[in-house]
């Protein structure tokens, strides 16, 4: 029986690298995969990449208007399994239309993505929120704190400070150095505190 899977966890903790696994191994064994992020991603295009070497094309990328069950039902109803990188910017009705591919075309569907926005809430990440509700299995993916604590937190920097307001989204534009990093909640509180 196929189900409903989201990985969260914070910035470098390897998600896209553990979905780049997952595909290899469904495609060793000879079964298909049908892997899509969506369009908000801009930074690598229709590719995802990891931060130490493997990537790999998208079957599609979607926008926030697209109907993901009719795009799997019409042209990847005989894939084995769907894995969904940056699944935090799916859309509430998206993270449903997923729900629909496990449920009537019995494919399960493995999504990727953050939790909390860079502002510890979840106000930024609807699909996020969405997939704690609905998914069968919720998994947190570990990494740590540079002071060696486990990483919670995604956070921005700008200019190497620490950013807790702002656009939801922020893709570095040249004039300044736009950066995030997992930290721990220790970590979080002395920066602000510094500053």
């Amino acid at each position: 029986m196929a189900q409903l899977y989201f990985r969260y966890g914070a910035m470098g903790c390897g998600k896209t690298m553990q979905l780049l696994q997952v595909a290899f191994n469904y495609e060793e064994r000879g079964l298909k995969v049908c892997v899509i992020k969506a369009k908000t991603d801009t930074k690598n295009g229709n590719k995802l990449l990891t931060r130490i070497g493997p990537e790999r094309e998208t079957n599609f990328t979607f926008s926030k208007r697209d109907n993901i069950y009719e795009r799997i039902s019409k042209n990847y109803c005989n894939v084995d399994c769907i894995l969904v990188d940056e699944a935090q910017f799916l859309t509430p009705k998206q993270v449903d239309q997923l729900m629909e591919i496990v449920v009537k075309l019995d494919i399960p569907v493995i999504c990727y993505g953050l939790r909390l926005n860079f502002r510890r809430d979840d106000s930024g990440f609807e699909g996020a929120t969405r997939l704690l509700q609905l998914a069968h299995k919720i998994e947190e993916l570990k990494t740590i704190c540079k002071c060696g604590r486990k990483a919670t937190l995604s956070c921005r920097f700008l200019n190497d400070k620490l950013v807790t307001d702002g656009p939801d989204i922020l893709i570095d534009d040249g004039k300044n150095k736009i950066s995030y990093r997992a930290i721990c909640n220790h970590r979080y509180y002395k920066l602000k505190e510094e500053q």
